[in-house]
């Protein structure tokens, strides 16, 4: 990716930024002059504020363009108006899937965006004399620069090693250990300066950092095969707290403002969330009442859970932790299957009131013993319903083994901006 296209676009919506931070009532300094933007705190909190209201920035942002593309082509939802041309070609799958699909370029340019910018605050914070306000500086942008390391990870073979001219592309594993390092820097910056209150003031509230880092952290991990890693990071996060993206009237629940609100973009597949056969959803899961909306036409099922008027979205579930733990204990070098089922029954009996966010199976326990063969599918199955419509679907389908015909794209193709401007770009995937 280009470094001025990075730059061009990082000015351009600086303007946007600071303009729905003042609607939002955070206390956004970014009116500092462009010299200033990187030498100040002021400056730099700015940018950093950015960074969250990218993420969740409605159509354009990183946050919607990975749950959309992933939902599509793992079946979690349907198409509700063919005239939504991005959302169609990822609804039909396939080669109608190319680099022009917007969603993908959207996701590919922000994640790119979020790199240069996190680069910058992490970069040039450390010159700050507060050091508890620079580490909550650099903690947050290690955060979404992670984030946008993993999300790329998981939608492409290939990722580019930086942001610049021409830049040479990493395997996927590698761009996972690369947002873990960033994780384990940011930790260890924090761990010998703890981050100042008037930081967090100055951020949109709802984000626990610390626990969030070890999460992401805890599923990079995993994804990148790194079972002690993941099992270390997982039990580092405390499951009694929440971390959420928030909203108001003036900055709203991208799903619920791009897709639940008109119902004209799409919806679930199924009140069964697009599950068949042996991954079914037991009758009895309370889950499927969290993430689903009776409706009497059709769909008959529309979106609730976290795609509601106001609802904060979790950058984790504890849920997801859990199933993390156990799916170690199925894999690691010496399986420990009794753990494995262990934690596997803390999430399926859990009761939606025992959870932070009301997530709750409340089924009764699998009876054991289990074999890890035996155990896996079920710690699929029931990653599809815990963690339905995060995003994470297309790497579980991978990582899992399920079979090509069950999802309509293994790997996203790169969008033509990247192939038109940097002769380093990989040849697209075959499917």
């Amino acid at each position: 990716m280009k470094r001025n296209y990075i730059y061009k676009i990082t000015c351009a919506l600086l303007v946007l930024v600071i303009g729905a931070s003042c609607k939002k009532e955070y206390r956004n300094p970014s009116g500092a002059n462009s010299g200033d933007v990187l030498t100040t705190a002021k400056g730099l909190t700015g940018v950093t504020v950015g960074l969250h209201k990218i993420y969740i920035a409605g159509r354009l942002g990183i946050y919607y363009n990975s749950v959309s593309s992933v939902g599509f082509v793992t079946n979690e939802i349907i198409l509700m108006n063919s005239g939504n041309i991005p959302e169609l070609q990822l609804a039909t799958g396939g080669n109608s899937v190319d680099g022009t699909n917007t969603i993908l370029l959207n996701l590919w340019t922000y994640c790119n965006k979020t790199i240069f910018d996190a680069d910058n605050v992490i970069n040039n914070a450390g010159n700050l004399p507060d050091k508890t306000y620079a580490s909550g500086l650099i903690a947050y942008a290690s955060l979404f620069k992670a984030l946008a390391l993993g999300n790329m990870a998981q939608s492409w073979e290939r990722i580019p090693s930086g942001i610049g001219q021409n830049v040479t592309f990493i395997s996927r594993v590698d761009g996972l250990n690369k947002a873990i390092a960033v994780i384990d820097n940011a930790l260890a910056v924090i761990a010998a300066n703890n981050i100042s209150s008037s930081f967090l003031g100055n951020m949109p509230p709802g984000i626990d950092i610390q626990n969030t880092l070890y999460a992401i952290k805890a599923r990079y991990a995993l994804f990148a095969g790194n079972y002690p890693l993941a099992l270390s990071a997982a039990n580092s996060v405390d499951l009694t707290k929440k971390s959420t993206f928030t909203f108001d009237a003036q900055t709203l629940n991208p799903i619920f403002e791009i897709a639940t609100s008109t119902n004209n973009v799409f919806q679930p597949t199924n009140a069964n969330l697009g599950l068949s056969g042996i991954y079914t959803p037991d009758a009895g899961d309370k889950r499927l009442a969290f993430y689903t909306v009776p409706n009497a036409t059709a769909p008959t099922a529309r979106l609730g859970g976290f795609g509601l008027a106001g609802v904060p979205i979790p950058l984790y579930l504890p849920g997801e932790i859990t199933l993390i733990k156990a799916e170690v204990y199925a894999r690691q070098a010496t399986p420990d299957p009794v753990l494995s089922l262990a934690r596997l029954n803390d999430v399926v009996t859990k009761q939606p009131a025992a959870d932070p966010f009301g997530v709750g199976a409340g089924l009764l326990p699998i009876v054991g013993p289990l074999t890890p063969a035996q155990l896996l599918p079920l710690i699929y199955k029931h990653r599809c319903i815990e963690l339905y419509l995060s995003g994470l679907k297309l790497e579980d389908m991978r990582r899992f083994g399920l079979p090509t015909a069950d999802r309509k794209r293994n790997f996203f193709p790169y969008p033509f901006s990247e192939r038109d401007n940097n002769t380093n770009t990989p040849a697209d995937p075959t499917f």
